[in-house]
C-alpha cells in the first residue's frame, strides 16, 4: 500500500505555495487594502453575530482570527471571506438552546463543540468525497430557509433593540408571545439608539454602500453611549471585552452531549458548504479560475475546527463581505490574514474601546443584515420558472417559519426527495413518429410533421428504467398496445442512463404479456452500461440478439423486412413505403 497516495487521498491540494508562489508586491497591495476593508466590517458584524447565538460578543472576534488564517491554506477561492455569518448563528442558538440556555457556560461549551464537530463532519465529507450530498439541499430548501431565516433572526433581536428584558426562545410564538407580555419593560433610551441606528444603516444602504456603516453605527452609539452613562442613563452594552489573543482550549463536553448536538452540526455542516461552494463558483466564474469542492470542504472543515479549539464560533463564507472583498480588488485568499491580523490588532490592544458598545446598536446591524438578505424577487423567479420548486421553497418557508429551523429544512429536503421520486415515477415517455424524407424519429405530440408507423409503435424512455419506475413504463406500453392493432414495439433507448433488476423483472413480465398478444418487444440505441445489466441479468440472452439495434430506423426495417417474408404481397408494400418516405 502507497502511503503517498493514501496521504494524498485524504489530504487535498496544499494551495497556500500556489498564492505565494506568484505573489508581489501589487497583489499584495490588492489584498491588504480588501482585508482592512473586510475587517472593519467583520468586528462589529462578528460581535453581533455572536449575541445572536446566544454567546458574549468575544467570540465572535475569536472566529475572526484562526478560521481566517487556516482557509488560505487549503481553499481555493481567491475572494471568499471566512467568518462569523448570521444564518449560521441561528442555526447554532436554535440547536443549542434545545440543550441548555444560552450565555452559561456549558452553552458556549457546546457551542464551541459544536464548531469542532462540524468540522469534523466537513472532513470525513472531502475524505470520503461526499460533496455530492449537498445535493440534497436544492435551491426551493435554500430559498425557503434564506426567506424565512432573517425574520426569525429580526424577532430574536427585537428585544436587544427596544431593551426589552426577556428570555431567548426559538419558536416564533413563543417569542411574540413574550415581547407582548412585557410590552411595558421596553427601555425609551436603548429604543432611541436601536431604531436610531437601524434608520442610519438603512440611509447608508441608499445612499453610500461602500460606507463602513456598522462600523459608524457602532463608533457613533458608543459615543453616545458613553455620554449618557456619565448622566446615570441604564443602558445595556457589551461590557468588559477580555483583551489578548484566544487560547487553545478543548471544552468540556459529555457523550450524551454530541448525540443531541449531530443534527444540528450535520445541518450547520451542508448548509455551510453549499454557502462557500456558490460563493467559489459565482466568483470562480466571474474571474474565470475553478474551485475544487473537495478542497474547499477540507478548508472549511479545518478552519471550523481549528476555531472551536481557539474558543471560536463556526465560522464560513460570508455574502456580503465576500462582495466587498471582491470589490476592493482581492487577488488571492490571503486577503483573510490580512483580515485576521485587523482582528489581532483589535483583539491586542483596542478591546477597552467596546465597552460602551450599546446590545441595541448590535441587534440594530442583525436585524439590518437579516432582512437584506430576503430575496423576492428570486422567489418570483422560481415560480416563474418551475412553479413546482416555487411551492417547495413556499414550504420550506413556511416549515422553518412555524416549526423550527432544524425540522424546517428536513421538511424541505424531504419535499423535494419525494418530488423528485414522484418526477422520476411518472417520467416523460413519448410516442415517436419518423419524420417524412428521414430516418429521424420524433416525437408526434410535439412535432406535426412526424407520422407513426403503421403496425409499430416506437416509443422514447426520458429516464432511468428502475424500480419506481418500471411498473408506470410497464403500463404506459401495454395500454398503447391495446389501443391500436401493432405488431411490434420499439423502445428507443437513448435516454436511458442506467437499468436496476425491479426493471429487468419487470422487463421480462412485459415481453410475456406482449408475446401472449402477438408483439414482439424491441430495443434501439441502448447504452452500453444498460445493455451490461441486460447481458449479466441474461434477459438478452432470452430475447435474442435480433431484438437489439442501433437506431429506431434500423429496428422499424428489420421489422418490416421480417413481416415481409412472412406475409402476402399486400403487406410487402409497407417496407417500401417506409424506404420511399425515408429518402
Amino acid at each position: 500500500m502507497d502511503i503517498h497516495k493514501i496521504i494524498k487521498w485524504v489530504i487535498p491540494e496544499f494551495t497556500l505555495p500556489r498564492w505565494i508562489k506568484s505573489y508581489n508586491a501589487k497583489t499584495a497591495q490588492f489584498d491588504a487594502l480588501s482585508g482592512l476593508t473586510v475587517a472593519v466590517m467583520a468586528i462589529p458584524q462578528a460581535m453581533a453575530y455572536a449575541i445572536l447565538a446566544g454567546v458574549p460578543a468575544i467570540y465572535g472576534l475569536y472566529a475572526s482570527v484562526v478560521p481566517l488564517l487556516i482557509y488560505p491554506l487549503f481553499g481555493t477561492s481567491r475572494q471568499l471571506a471566512i467568518g462569523v455569518i448570521a444564518i449560521d448563528m441561528l442555526i447554532v442558538s436554535a440547536g443549542v438552546g434545545l440543550i441548555t440556555s444560552a450565555g452559561t457556560e456549558k452553552y458556549i461549551a457546546l457551542v464551541l463543540i459544536l464548531a469542532i464537530m462540524v468540522g469534523i463532519i466537513q472532513l470525513l465529507m472531502s475524505v470520503l468525497r461526499l460533496g455530492f450530498i449537498v445535493n440534497l439541499l436544492s435551491k426551493p430548501v435554500i430559498l425557503g430557509f434564506t426567506a424565512a431565516a432573517p425574520i426569525i433572526i429580526a424577532l430574536s433581536q427585537l428585544g436587544n433593540l427596544l431593551g426589552m428584558q426577556v428570555e431567548h426562545t426559538s419558536n416564533i410564538y413563543a417569542t411574540l408571545e413574550t415581547y407582548w407580555n412585557n410590552i411595558l419593560t421596553v427601555n425609551s433610551i436603548e429604543a432611541v439608539i436601536g431604531i436610531g441606528a437601524i434608520i442610519i444603516l438603512l440611509a447608508f444602504n441608499r445612499y453610500y454602500k461602500k460606507a463602513p456603516k456598522a462600523l459608524i453605527v457602532i463608533v457613533a452609539s458608543g459615543i453616545v453611549v458613553w455620554a449618557l452613562q456619565s448622566n446615570s442613563f441604564s443602558i445595556n452594552v457589551v461590557g468588559d471585552v477580555p483583551g489578548g489573543l484566544p487560547s487553545f482550549n478543548i471544552p468540556d463536553f459529555q457523550f450524551s452531549d454530541l448525540r443531541r448536538l449531530l443534527p444540528t452540526a450535520i445541518t450547520l455542516a451542508l448548509v455551510q458548504f453549499m454557502t462557500v461552494i456558490s460563493l467559489g463558483k459565482t466568483f470562480g466564474f466571474e474571474h474565470g479560475y475553478s474551485v475544487r469542492a473537495n478542497n474547499e470542504l477540507f478548508a472549511l472543515g479545518s478552519a471550523n475546527i481549528m476555531s472551536g479549539l481557539f474558543q471560536g464560533l463556526p465560522a464560513s463564507g460570508s455574502y456580503s463581505r465576500s462582495a466587498i472583498n471582491d470589490d476592493t480588488g482581492a487577488k488571492t485568499p490571503l486577503s483573510n490574514i490580512y483580515a485576521a491580523l485587523v482582528v489581532i490588532i483589535t483583539l491586542l490592544f483596542l478591546t477597552p474601546l467596546l465597552y460602551f458598545i450599546p446590545m441595541s446598536a448590535l441587534a440594530a446591524i442583525i436585524i439590518v443584515a437579516a432582512l437584506g438578505l430576503i430575496n423576492v424577487k428570486e422567489v418570483k423567479e422560481t415560480f416563474v420558472a418551475k412553479e413546482r420548486d416555487g411551492f417547495i421553497a413556499l414550504f420550506t418557508f413556511a416549515t422553518v417559519l412555524l416549526i423550527g429551523i432544524q425540522e424546517g429544512i428536513l421538511l424541505g429536503i424531504a419535499a423535494s426527495l419525494i418530488d423528485a421520486l414522484i418526477r422520476n415515477s411518472r417520467p416523460n415517455l413519448a410516442v415517436l413518429g419518423r419524420v417524412r424524407g428521414d430516418r429521424i424519429f420524433r416525437d408526434v405530440a410535439h412535432f406535426p410533421g412526424a407520422q407513426e408507423i403503421e403496425g409499430i409503435l416506437v416509443v422514447r424512455v426520458d429516464a432511468s428504467f428502475s424500480f419506481n419506475n418500471a411498473e408506470y413504463m410497464k403500463r404506459f406500453i401495454l395500454n398503447k398496445s391495446d389501443a391500436k392493432p401493432i405488431t411490434s414495439v420499439v423502445v428507443d433507448g437513448q435516454s436511458i442512463n442506467d437499468m436496476d433488476t425491479t426493471a429487468i423483472e419487470t422487463l421480462e413480465m412485459m415481453i410475456q404479456d406482449l408475446k401472449n398478444s402477438g408483439i414482439e418487444l424491441y430495443f434501439a440505441g441502448l447504452k452500453r452500461p444498460v445493455r451490461e445489466v441486460m447481458i449479466r441479468s441474461g434477459l438478452a440472452r432470452k430475447m435474442g440478439g435480433q431484438h437489439f439495434h442501433l437506431t429506431p430506423d434500423k429496428a422499424v426495417r428489420y421489422i418490416l423486412k421480417k413481416e415481409e417474408e412472412q406475409e402476402d404481397d399486400e403487406d410487402d408494400q409497407r417496407l417500401e413505403r417506409y424506404q420511399e418516405g425515408t429518402d
